[in-house]
């Protein structure tokens, strides 16, 4: 049997590029040989493209290690070629993983210039990427359908420079606490908690290095901070969501920040969450609309709130998770029943089945 070309591509020109070289080098190591032909592809942080020899295990990592593609390699795996545009291996490949976090990847770029290409691609395609990596956007859209979503202000960026002080006063009327987000970033950078009105200005400059739109979310406080993995159904069958996770970050840490996710043990996670089956069930549910309602395909996290009287409040939905060995999305599953390489393996031939394009 004629072996699948699977191309897994990661790195990128986001601030969670080191993310997304962790994320592709779980997912290398456990796609079977004897059934895919692995083509390893990195993007580095000025956008060169670096095809290398599939190895396993294809990285070595050491505790604390945040790799990075570059034209010299990555670690210690060497490229065979590389090129500032993408290279003619692209073309090759039967299917690609772009395993890409953020700006550049998860927000529909990556994903136009596949298409472009023809080539399937696990994932969600333009439209869903593009709106799930937007906060503003997504939120004004879960609103506007009648979504459970917390109160926010959308700042742009033309807003900022010529009404500032009526941006303040609209971000007054949320109270206190509140979150001030980029609009556009993941694995919480960037964010911060603020608790005194003075200092909200410096954050929205400080939100404002990693992207020009903004969002200032109200706190919902003492709520349950509740993850939900979704995947397409079989068969063109509803949505499938798997049993839900809890987070709960130890003291010292005001949210589950970059540094809890990614640098320290500093939050619990519940897999799955110790929740009312009612509850479970209005979760999973909730979450399955959400990935319908963006016209996502493939996988998708969503997340929540659950505040002190059960009430569930959408807070996003991230269309290409964290997908470690010991990320959320993949432990959800496995939870459910689904072993990480079985879920690679779904998600690589759900993409294989579907059309390519528009559909």
């Amino acid at each position: 049997m004629e072996k699948i070309r699977v191309g897994v591509l990661f790195g990128g020109r986001s601030s969670e590029h080191s993310i997304s070289c962790i994320s592709a080098n779980s997912i290398i190591n456990v796609l079977d040989r004897n059934k895919y032909e692995v083509v390893p592809m990195g993007i580095t942080k000025d956008n060169s493209w670096v095809v290398f020899e599939d190895k396993n295990p294809f990285l070595t990592l050491n505790k604390g290690d945040l790799p990075e593609v570059t034209e010299d390699g990555i670690q210690s795996n060497k490229p065979v070629s590389f090129s500032k545009f993408p290279p003619n291996d692209l073309i090759s490949l039967d299917v690609i993983f772009p395993v890409l976090h953020g700006p550049y990847g998860e927000d529909g770029t990556i994903q136009g210039l596949i298409d472009l290409h023809a080539i399937a691609f696990v994932g969600s395609g333009v439209l869903g990427s593009a709106i799930g990596m937007d906060k503003t956007t997504s939120k004004t859209l879960l609103k506007t359908a009648g979504f459970p979503v917390g109160d926010f202000v959308t700042i742009l960026d033309s807003q900022w420079k010529n009404d500032k002080q009526n941006i303040l006063k609209k971000i007054s009327e949320l109270g206190l606490p509140v979150f001030v987000k980029p609009a556009r970033a993941g694995s919480s950078l960037g964010i911060q908690k603020i608790k005194d009105a003075s200092k909200i200005e410096a954050a929205i400059e400080e939100a404002r290095v990693h992207d020009k739109r903004i969002i200032v979310e109200a706190s919902i406080e003492n709520a349950r901070e509740i993850e939900c993995a979704v995947i397409t159904g079989e068969d063109k069958k509803a949505a499938r969501s798997s049993l839900p996770a809890e987070i709960i970050v130890k003291k010292g840490h005001e949210f589950y920040d970059f540094e809890a996710k990614y640098m320290d043990d500093s939050a619990d996670l519940i897999v799955p969450a110790k929740l009312d089956k009612k509850i479970q069930a209005d979760l999973q549910l909730l979450a399955a609309r959400v990935f319908d309602y963006f016209n996502c395909e493939g996988l998708a996290r969503v997340d929540f709130f659950l505040t002190k009287d059960d009430e569930i409040i959408v807070n996003e939905i991230n269309t290409m998770p964290g997908f470690t060995s010991i990320s959320m999305f993949p432990r959800m599953w496995e939870a459910s029943g689904v072993k990480y390489d079985e879920l690679v393996d779904y998600l690589i031939q759900e993409a294989l089945n579907r059309p390519i394009g528009l559909h």
